[in-house]
């Protein structure tokens, strides 16, 4: 079981909750109707959003639904392991639902990872992650578009960020103070060299270009907390962070 980081915040009855792990987090709205999971980790992660769960006082049956930034390995794949035994939907933007399905699959491959496959921080990173599943190309055959997610536990809000990948979502939730960026916009990463608001370049992302665009659009957002899919949360002014992600590349 991986070391589990669990920051909150609360927003009247709602608690918006990031997971965080060594290595990718995962984050969980819980209302008195449930909880909604926000991705879940490479597959080896499954018994640990379960874990992560019970932390927070609730258990995998009270997922009433899942919601995926994009479709990488490492935010998908605890989720298709989970639904074997506790079966919910998940939806995804209507542009990633397939690449969930894996109608093809759009994420860093030995093609992109070879050319720095020689750095020291890369071969521990993929040491981490081939034990949890980085190659395992499942995918959710069921995934859905989703449009209003008003109804679901945390009434989150999607905000479309493609450019990750062709579909990326971020999403807002507690009333849009707190914005959930998956890996548009991150605060560090195994392999980065710093620590800090940052986007991933080429090695993992679709459309540089068009994520760097995305990004730019949420400085306009009131949110003053970013969970994001990898680093720590960070709080405070959200155009600042902005400003710095644009400017830092990780990979």
């Amino acid at each position: 079981m991986p070391d589990l980081k669990i920051s909150t915040i609360t927003h009247g009855d709602t608690k918006t909750h990031l997971v965080s792990t060594s290595i990718v987090n995962w984050v969980i709205l819980q209302d008195g109707n449930g909880v909604t999971l926000i991705d879940g980790g490479y597959p080896g992660h499954a018994p640990a959003v379960i874990e992560s769960l019970r932390r927070i006082g609730s258990a995998p049956e009270e997922i009433r639904a899942a919601l995926l930034t994009h479709a990488h390995v490492d935010h998908l794949g605890g989720l298709v392991r989970l639904r074997r035994s506790h079966p919910f939907d998940v939806f995804a933007d209507p542009e990633e639902v397939g690449h969930a399905r894996r109608e093809y699959l759009e994420q860093a491959d030995p093609s992109t990872i070879g050319p720095i496959a020689y750095r020291p921080k890369v071969i521990r990173w993929l040491g981490s992650i081939v034990p949890l599943g980085a190659l395992d190309k499942s995918g959710l055959s069921d995934a859905v578009p989703f449009s209003d997610l008003s109804a679901l536990p945390g009434s989150p809000v999607a905000v479309p960020t493609h450019g990750h990948t062709r579909g990326h979502s971020s999403f807002l939730a507690g009333d849009g103070e707190v914005l959930i960026s998956g890996d548009a916009m991150i605060s560090g990463h195994p392999i980065a060299k710093q620590r800090g608001p940052q986007c991933l370049g080429h090695t993992f992302t679709h459309d540089v270009p068009a994520n760097h665009a995305a990004v730019a659009s949420l400085a306009d957002l009131d949110s003053v907390v970013v969970m994001p899919g990898h680093g720590p949360m960070l709080c405070g002014d959200l155009s600042t962070f902005v400003e710095q992600a644009l400017t830092r590349t990780a990979g």
